[in-house]
């Protein structure tokens, strides 16, 4: 697999299903695949199924690894079906809605809302959830796939704290569209975000608040992986943006929203996917051990110096 020339791609974390919902995804979303299967032996889960796919051109990952994590609505994707970019949008929508449904539960019924003439929000069968909207062709074109992020519980308020250090922290980064809370929204406070975007990376995020009462937040289940070509470059995100030491592990880390990141060397997916049996187990064993990686030691396990 070559070099991901997306910085940022969204990781999946399922049980055992990473292949078999790849495979519901891709024959879903049009302009998908699996670009990459790989397994990976005696972890802390056993063995482990590393999925590369594409949906409709984003990039993600899926590994199976055990029951610890599960999705849960903080963490969702929104996907754009834009009647200006595809002919037959509001088909798509419907068919892509219909399929997401089977053994789904809807969050918010699909249906006429004041912000789009269709949209709904679901859990698919295997517990992530995706924001179908039919877009408004006159406002500013967004990519097909976005991640989005709900602050919710104690963590409600930061999501306009959290997109200016996100900001901060990353590169061809901007602010998009920002839309807070009304008077008389309660629970919602006036003037916390009801909605925003945001750019990282020329990768396309959205964020809300929502004071409602829910019972999840934040977890390990979806996370983003952040490729860095340098030892310099994964040492600088490490540094921003981890702030909770019991979380390092395996270049995963979490930060201070409680959002997981893993920071891993571009050449990672090469590693995994092209080495020999005997490699891989080499640069499996080395990593387990890390909570940073080391991009000198995986190179010397690879080679095996």
């Amino acid at each position: 697999m070559l070099k991901t020339n997306q910085k940022i791609v969204p990781h999946l974390w399922y049980e055992k299903e990473a292949k078999q919902a790849a495979e519901f995804y891709a024959s879903i979303f049009p302009d998908s695949k699996i670009t990459d299967v790989t397994t990976i032996h005696d972890t802390p889960s056993g063995d482990s199924d590393i999925v590369s796919f594409e949906l409709w051109g984003q990039k993600f990952m899926a590994i199976s690894a055990g029951p610890l994590y599960k999705f849960n609505p903080s963490a969702s994707f929104i996907v754009n079906f834009d009647p200006s970019r595809e002919k037959d949008a509001e088909e798509k929508i419907n068919e892509v809605w219909n399929k997401l449904s089977e053994g789904g539960t809807a969050l918010m019924p699909f249906d006429k809302y004041p912000f789009s003439e269709k949209y709904g929000w679901i859990q698919d069968k295997y517990g992530l959830s995706w924001q179908l909207i039919l877009t408004n062709p006159e406002g500013e074109e967004r990519p097909t796939i976005m991640p989005s992020l709900m602050f919710v519980g104690n963590k409600c308020g930061n999501a306009e704290e959290a997109i200016n250090f996100y900001l901060s922290v990353f590169e061809n980064a901007k602010q998009g569209l920002i839309a807070r809370y009304p008077e008389g929204m309660e629970p919602d406070k006036e003037g916390t975000i009801m909605f925003s975007d945001f750019m990282l990376e020329n990768q396309w995020f959205t964020a809300m608040d929502s004071a409602h009462e829910h019972k999840f937040g934040f977890n390990e289940a979806l996370s983003f992986m952040v490729y860095c070509d340098t030892q310099e470059e994964i040492d600088y995100y490490w540094e921003k943006l981890s702030a909770v030491p019991e979380a390092e592990q395996c270049g995963w880390l979490k930060d201070k929203y409680g959002v997981s990141w893993q920071v891993v060397p571009s050449e990672m997916d090469e590693l995994l996917s092209k080495g020999t049996p005997e490699q891989l187990e080499r640069v499996t064993k080395a990593f387990l051990t890390m909570k940073k990686f080391d991009l000198g030691e995986l190179q010397r396990a690879y080679e095996g110096k």
